[in-house]
């Protein structure tokens, strides 16, 4: 039976693919087959033949160094970079979540760990159109805890308050919080760490510095956040 983790971000653009692929690496360099899925990707480019390259899959192929086949790692990959609900509304295919769930147990019964990372932040609409899915129900339909995601600079107190309490209030599991970006020694952003902690109740698990290469979290304590 696999174990899974949901990463969540506090926006676009905070680094989850980026904290993803660490945490990937984390757990294949210690013996653990790990995988990653992703349900939508957007802002993709198109390869030599035309076809769209699912580009936060081939970032977290590239940090970790697993070998898992691009197509198996999204179901749905399109070329304008906006949310999935609109970007399927320009381009088609339309994300439904049985293809999604079907996708994920897939890699889940290939690999033992795996990272599943979302699009944008909780409150991202994954399709509107023919059905309405946000960010949430996928949660929910594929019964995952959540890591949430952060940057570590200005402005996160407010925007980690307010997706903490969003998923509380929709009793979504947060098992903790992970800064990207993190200045060791930056008075601002180690008292945003403190602040953050304070106000939402939820545990700081890790600091990702600049340019890390490395999680700062062993691999015993990662692998525990992740359930079957």
């Amino acid at each position: 039976m696999s174990k899974k983790i949901f990463i969540v971000g506090t926006g676009t653009d905070v680094g989850k693919t980026y904290v993803a692929g660490l945490m990937v690496k984390k757990l294949q360099e210690s013996g653990r087959k790990a995988g990653y899925y992703k349900a939508a990707m957007s802002g993709n480019a198109r390869g030599e033949d035309g076809r769209l390259i699912p580009g936060d899959a081939v970032c977290v192929r590239d940090i970790s160094g697993i070998r898992q086949p691009l197509e198996q790692m999204c179901p749905y990959v399109y070329e304008h970079g906006v949310s999935p609900h609109l970007a399927s509304r320009l381009e088609g295919n339309p994300v439904r979540l049985d293809v999604v769930e079907k996708g994920f147990r897939e890699v889940c019964r290939e690999y033992d760990f795996v990272t599943v990372e979302g699009s944008g932040g909780i409150l991202c609409p994954v399709c509107f159109d023919e059905e309405e899915i946000w960010l949430e129900d996928v949660i929910a339909r594929l019964e995952l805890s959540c890591l949430l995601v952060a940057d570590a600079g200005l402005g996160t107190i407010n925007s980690v308050g307010l997706t903490a309490e969003y998923m509380r209030s929709r009793r979504i599991p947060v098992k903790g919080i992970l800064f990207n970006r993190f200045h060791a020694g930056n008075a601002m952003e180690e008292d945003n760490l403190r602040m953050c902690e304070h106000r939402t109740g939820l545990k700081v698990l890790a600091c990702v510095e600049e340019g890390a290469e490395e999680l700062a979290l062993d691999s015993e304590t990662l692998a525990g956040l992740y359930e079957e």
